[in-house]
């Protein structure tokens, strides 16, 4: 057991999740990170918190998660729900497989564990936070990844929905929106200069963000500085969403 405050991450053995869980750690919370790979132990101890495996897509395995978690170190009072997958595929020909497993990570995994952890919340009278990643394709859509587009839509709505229903409890529920993001998933991108210039004519501040600037608002979301948001979608996205045309 901790007397830190217990933050939970997923999909942070990297990229945005690992930059979210240094800056809750920063923030004085003991963080769990949790992620389907294996190098999610080493990331935990550079951060003096503690890894988990967990498969975001298994109903069953959020389950022991969070009892785990509950078992060996208490109540999580902060959630990230970042865990997600892409799966680019051509609309006509995109594998049902492949739709229901984007589904089932980024927005059913989401459910389960903002679910989960708020009824655990509510029991211990917590009144506790829970940051879903979304994106702006939440808002705009690329035909070669109509899964995530789908998942994301979701999760800004499934967003909406928990914070009403858990309002009464004090606690809060948001999302973030990232857009161009220099992280792993975005390293085709940065090695193809014509798919960067594309990129950097759709955002006015004419760079990729780094994974620090979502994680900065991800535990600002997180702190009592914004302990009156709740229900809303703030993308940090360079300016895309007000773009209203390319160069």
């Amino acid at each position: 057991m901790t007397d830190k405050p217990i933050a939970l991450v997923t999909g942070a053995a990297q990229g945005i999740g690992y930059a979210c869980a240094e800056a809750l750690t920063e923030d004085g919370y003991f963080v769990i990170l949790a992620d389907i790979q294996d190098s999610v132990h080493a990331a935990a101890r550079t951060l003096g918190g503690a890894g988990m495996i967990c498969d975001m897509g298994d109903a069953a395995a959020i389950a022991a998660m969070f009892d785990q978690i509950e078992v060996n170190h208490g109540p999580v009072a902060a959630l990230v729900n970042n865990a997600g997958i892409a799966a680019p595929g051509d609309f006509l020909n995109y594998d049902l497989d492949s739709f229901e497993r984007v589904i089932d990570i980024n927005l059913r995994g989401v459910f389960l564990a903002t679910q989960r952890a708020a009824n655990t919340m509510v029991d211990k009278g917590i009144e506790g936070a829970i940051v879903n990643m979304s994106s702006i394709n939440a808002q705009v859509a690329i035909p070669a990844i109509p899964a995530y587009c789908a998942s994301k839509g979701g999760v800004m709505q499934l967003t909406k929905v928990a914070a009403l229903a858990l309002a009464q409890h004090n606690i809060r529920v948001n999302a973030v929106g990232p857009g161009s993001i220099d992280t792993e998933m975005m390293a085709g991108v940065n090695a193809n200069p014509d798919a960067m210039k594309t990129v950097l004519s759709r955002t006015p501040l004419k760079r990729a963000g780094t994974a620090r600037e979502i994680a900065d608002v991800v535990a600002f979301l997180c702190s009592k500085k914004a302990s009156y948001v709740t229900g809303e979608s703030i993308y940090v996205d360079g300016g895309r969403l007000g773009l209203n045309y390319t160069c």
